[in-house]
């Protein structure tokens, strides 16, 4: 099923995103999770993969897996960084053959071991590029991701929405935003596209704040904002990583519940293939 369709027939679209382990790692353990959060009845699991295009194979097969066994809907990562045009035709192609109907098209990160790192003439540069390579395929469904508070790299947020536009009028479904933690960035956002023209679906990307340093590192590489409410759970419980998990579960579980409460149109949850703190926070919003 096309994950534009979901949007049509429901809201809010519940979505979780889990990451393939690591290559010496045994690629069964993603499905012990898979089979804990099973029964809260996510209407798509995405698969990342790595930096620079690695464990793109694990990805392909962990999504397939997914559908064909756990009869959940689900979305393929896929970037453009490290991967030539007849490469992407390659995944493409494997994608299809998998009965994997759903892309999310990425820039992408450079590997992690080339800080110089620089694009091969004839590869696609920008996520926009790589929309338009996948809509000259049939039969996919595209997602993109958008970051209300501006990509990192981008000095203006002008500027980045009105890239954001482009990628959209290239023929993505529906967006999928980078965290944010508080919610009136995620509808000033709203606001701006509207204003842009830009009508597509957009899912509001949720992470948990479970642990003090995991989340500074996810906001000095995101750029999100820290509201007052957030800094001040870190004063108050930053040095018990106890405490500090339940009232970053509560934050998270407050935070989805107003969205819903404002009718977003989906909530996509970054699990970090943490399947118990993710049980914690799901059963407890107001689907």
């Amino acid at each position: 099923m096309k994950i534009k369709d979901l949007f049509s027939s429901k809201k809010p679209v519940l979505s979780f995103e889990i990451f393939p382990p690591r290559p010496d790692y045994p690629i069964e353990t993603i499905f012990e999770t898979i089979s804990q959060l099973q029964d809260l009845q996510p209407d798509y699991i995405s698969v990342t993969y790595g930096a620079g295009g690695s464990n793109r194979q694990r990805t392909v097969q962990i999504a397939a897996q997914i559908k064909k066994d756990y009869q959940i809907e689900t979305m393929a990562h896929l970037t453009c960084v490290g991967h030539s045009p007849e490469e992407l035709d390659q995944i493409i192609d494997d994608l299809k053959n998998n009965d994997i109907e759903n892309i999310l098209a990425l820039r992408g990160d450079p590997p992690r071991n080339e800080p110089n790192f620089v694009f091969k003439p004839g590869h696609y540069c920008y996520a926009n590029e790589l929309v338009k390579h996948i809509r000259r395929k049939d039969g996919f469904c595209i997602g993109a991701a958008a970051y209300p508070e501006g990509h990192p790299e981008c000095k203006r947020w002008e500027e980045d929405w009105s890239r954001l536009r482009d990628k959209v009028n290239a023929g993505v479904d529906f967006l999928v935003t980078q965290l944010f933690f508080d919610n009136r960035v995620f509808y000033n956002f709203k606001e701006a596209l509207l204003r842009m023209g830009v009508d597509v679906p957009v899912t509001a990307g949720i992470m948990p704040v479970l642990n003090p340093s995991q989340i500074k590192r996810m906001v000095y590489l995101s750029g999100a904002s820290m509201p007052a409410k957030l800094l001040q759970m870190f004063d108050k419980y930053g040095d018990n990583l106890g405490d500090f998990e339940k009232a970053g579960i509560d934050y998270a579980i407050e935070q989805i519940n107003d969205l819903i409460a404002n009718q977003v149109e989906g909530v996509h949850f970054y699990t970090m293939n943490r399947a118990e703190q993710t049980r914690k926070i799901i059963i407890n919003i107001n689907k």
